[in-house]
This record gives C-alpha cells, sequence and structure tokens, in this order.
C-alpha cells in the first residue's frame, strides 16, 4: 500500500498473481485521471519490452467507505478516470490478467502509472484551442481552477479535523465513563466487604 502524492509519475513491478495498491487522499467532487502502460519482462533480451495486446490490466477503485466506484478490465496500455464523491483516502488497485496469460507465466510486469488530480486533469492547450482563448484568458483560467482546487482542499482539511475532533472527544468520553465506573465498582467492593467482614466478626461473636 503507497500514499501518493496530487500528481506523480512512477513505474512498479509486480508479479503474476500480484495486486499492487495505491492509497490517493482526495477532497470530494474532484476528477482524477490515471494513466498507464505496462512492459513485459524478455528473457531473451534481458530487458523489459512492450508487453502484448492480449496482456491486461484490471483496475479496481474504492472510495473511504471501501465502496466500489470503478472496476474494470483495460488493456495493455490504458486510461481510466473517475470523480471522488467522499472526501478521503481513495484505494486504487491493479493487477494483471497474467493468469490467462502463458506468455507471462513465471515472468516479471512492469506498469509505469502516472496519476493526476484536480486542476493537474485539465488538458489547458486543448482548452484554449477548443474555447479560443487568448494567453491571457487561458491563464486566469488556470487561476481561477487552482483557486477551486486550493478551496476544496481546505475543505477538506476541516473535514478532517473534524472528524478528528469527534473522535478526541468520544475517546475523552469513553474514558471519563470508564474511570467512574471504575470508581462505582472499587466504592461497592469496598461496601461488599466491610460487610463481609463485619458478618464474619458477628459470627465469631467478635463484635
Amino acid at each position: 500500500m503507497t500514499l501518493l502524492s496530487p500528481s506523480l509519475a512512477l513505474y512498479f513491478h509486480i508479479g503474476e498473481t500480484e495486486k499492487k495498491c495505491f492509497i490517493e487522499e482526495i477532497p470530494d467532487e474532484t476528477m482524477v485521471i490515471g494513466k498507464y502502460r505496462t512492459q513485459l519482462w524478455d528473457k531473451h533480451t534481458g530487458s523489459f519490452l512492450p508487453s502484448t495486446p492480449g496482456l491486461g490490466m484490471h483496475v479496481e477503485i474504492k472510495d473511504p467507505d471501501t465502496k466500489i466506484i470503478l472496476s474494470r478490465q483495460y488493456g495493455s496500455d490504458g486510461r481510466f478516470t473517475f470523480t471522488s464523491h467522499t472526501p478521503g483516502e481513495h484505494q486504487i488497485c491493479l493487477h494483471s490478467n497474467s493468469t490467462k496469460m502463458a506468455l507471462f507465466a513465471g515472468g516479471k510486469l512492469r506498469v509505469h502509472l502516472d496519476i493526476q488530480v484536480g486542476e493537474h486533469t485539465n488538458n489547458y492547450p486543448e482548452i484554449a484551442a477548443k474555447d479560443k482563448l487568448t494567453e491571457l484568458q487561458l491563464r486566469v483560467r488556470q487561476l481561477l481552477d487552482q483557486v477551486e482546487q486550493i478551496q476544496k482542499e481546505q475543505n477538506y482539511q476541516r473535514y478532517r479535523e473534524e472528524r478528528f475532533r469527534m473522535t478526541s472527544e468520544s475517546t475523552n468520553q469513553r474514558v471519563l465513563w470508564w474511570s467512574i465506573a471504575q470508581t462505582l465498582i472499587l466504592i461497592l467492593t469496598g461496601i461488599w466487604q466491610m460487610k463481609h467482614l463485619k458478618s464474619f466478626f458477628e459470627a465469631k461473636k467478635l463484635v
């Protein structure tokens, strides 16, 4: 399990039946775009080569409530997109369909993964061409998108602080009630012991 940043490109290796998962902290109503490509280890050349079209990847994404929001099979190279509706840690998992590929048996797969979050998902040259924006207008658009993303990040931090505060208050309350319960148990135990001793001494005619 790996924690990712808002914009990150990396590569990793997976075995035949291995699943690789990453954690991405995402504010609500935020778009995420993931792109990947795979390379298969070639014993003859001793290097990683582009994978065959038949070798694909299965992508599964869960929200903070472990609800599956995306589960789909892609090719050897692919692109997946989703929008968060619940703020918090989203789990992004990938594994190959290698069990169906005799070609992969016993081999190693390298996966190059690029994840973009929020305003990083926007293709601004494409937006400028589509909307016929000047350089200044495009820059203003970028700044507005950045401000919007910052607001989402701030709201998410406030959400985390609120959850932490509620957890702390709940813990403190439980500690308080446990202390009260322990005190009551000690008092009741003391009363019972006194009565028991009194009965014992009376039975022995010492009191």
